[in-house]
């Protein structure tokens, strides 16, 4: 399979640059997997389609201010970095913006030397080991010092950062919202659980495994960052009796579905765990884990249409794509979502 094959053609007013006001009144396309059947409705109908015993599981994952601008100490260059993963002793794994100039050694100084970040070791495509170097607590710091990483193709100005979260965001960590989440209110899940849906939480931190654009042609040759992820233990003891009761299991978004698909992959089960993962889903794939998932329209010649294609099969995830194009539906991280259902 190549890259190409999974193209296809967004008119760029489709790509939704602003939330809507009301989070519950996206639009949803229902995909029937079963007979490929496409209906079109509202987020807010998504209580008709899960039913009692059907399990929700999404990502709390919180985005933190990711991304800081500074000024090299000795040329006065400016980098810019994005905060992806935390390792030990005050090193961050980072992206860097006019990378090449941010060689072992070099300092990058933020609001005047508040915080410094001094590079430890250079990694391919940008990637770089950044040690921060601050007095006080690193999380208010950059509380105050970062902003949130907007994906490139939102160009408008967010007025409310807390509408880049998930309304069960927990656990700080994430370069990125798990944006098929961001539908959902505090009404939406007590309707569910009233129903007898019940609903799970897994951590998945979202960095550059998620939405990193492929560079190869060739599929099988596209190698994934990995991604600290975490399953609970009531979350797995739960995920493994539906099972066994033959309920069903529904994912908030791909990258919830990432870290159940490891878990699995790693225990043939659910079990508490973490780790880091770099699976790659895409057609072909064995899938294990899940009846059906709710997901927003992801990039052309991306690794989250790749999934969702492994999932629902190409020929209708795109039959999909080209009705939402024609029905104007909007793309992308604010923009509408879809149902992934097997009735």
């Amino acid at each position: 399979m190549k890259t190409s094959d999974f193209d296809y053609e967004l008119p760029q007013e489709l790509i939704a640059q602003t939330p809507l006001k009301d989070r519950t009144t996206s639009r949803m396309m229902v995909v029937h997997m079963n007979s490929g059947e496409l209906e079109h409705r509202h987020f807010y109908d998504i209580t008709d389609y899960l039913h009692e015993g059907d399990v929700i599981v999404r990502n709390n994952t919180r985005v933190i201010p990711a991304r800081l601008f500074g000024t090299k100490e000795v040329t006065g260059a400016h980098v810019e970095l994005l905060l992806l993963r935390q390792e030990p002793d005050d090193i961050w794994e980072c992206l860097a913006g006019n990378a090449k100039t941010v060689k072992v050694g070099t300092v990058v100084s933020f609001h005047d030397g508040k915080l410094r970040a001094q590079c430890t070791e250079v990694g391919e495509k940008g990637i770089r080991k950044m040690k921060m170097i601050y007095d006080g607590i690193f999380t208010e710091i950059l509380d105050e010092l970062g902003t949130v990483p907007l994906p490139p193709y939102i160009r408008e100005k967010l007025d409310d950062p807390d509408r880049y979260q998930t309304v069960y965001a927990k656990v700080d960590g994430s370069a990125a919202a798990p944006t098929a989440g961001l539908h959902f209110t505090p009404e939406i899940f007590r309707k569910l659980q009233d129903k007898g849906v019940q609903i799970l939480d897994v951590t998945l931190h979202v960095g550059l495994g998620t939405f990193r654009p492929m560079d190869t042609e060739n599929i099988e040759e596209h190698v994934m960052h990995s991604e600290v992820y975490y399953m609970p233990k009531e979350t797995a003891d739960a995920l493994n009796l539906a099972k066994q009761e033959g309920r069903r299991i529904f994912a908030i978004g791909t990258t919830s579905v990432r870290t159940m698909e490891t878990v699995w992959n790693r225990f043939s089960r659910f079990e508490e765990c973490s780790g880091e993962t770099s699976i790659f889903i895409y057609p072909g794939y064995q899938w294990h884990t899940i009846d059906g998932m709710l997901t927003n329209f992801h990039l052309p010649k991306s690794t989250l249409i790749m999934m969702i294609c492994s999932l629902a099969g190409k020929d209708l995830v795109f039959r999909a794509y080209q009705e939402a194009v024609r029905e104007r539906y909007r793309f992308f991280s604010f923009g509408d979502c879809m149902l992934l259902t097997n009735d």
